[in-house]
């Protein structure tokens, strides 16, 4: 299988993608570029971990990617209550978030059955 095919990839790039593009214009780069930088990190992480011979390399990197979904979710609130974020847009995120989260959990308790 390669990530490429993963439905829970697929996703976390494409919520990447949207935040990128939704925050395109805000002036402040520094949050800009740590809550982009948190977002890409989770599908860059699946891929290498997939990429990965052994699946403890693979959980790592997979174990990673759901660490990234927590930092992102926790920029996603803190832009919401600053207004950086539209709340509903900001509501979609946190789903997204919390759902890829999930996904990678099953994926790393798969993985680890593997070990």
């Amino acid at each position: 299988m390669r990530f490429e095919d993963l439905e829970v990839w697929k996703r976390a790039t494409i919520l990447c993608a949207d935040i990128y593009l939704e925050l395109s214009n805000l002036r402040d780069y520094g949050f800009k570029d740590q809550i982009t930088r948190s977002g890409l990190s989770i599908p860059s992480n699946i891929a290498e971990g997939f990429e990965r011979i052994s699946h403890k390399e693979s959980v790592n990197f997979l174990s990673y990617a759901k660490g990234s979904c927590g930092e992102l979710r926790t920029q996603i609130y803190i832009g919401i209550q600053i207004g950086y974020i539209n709340k509903d847009k900001g509501e979609y995120w946190l789903k997204e978030a919390n759902e890829l989260s999930s996904m990678l959990n099953g994926l790393i308790k798969t993985r680890r059955n593997f070990t």
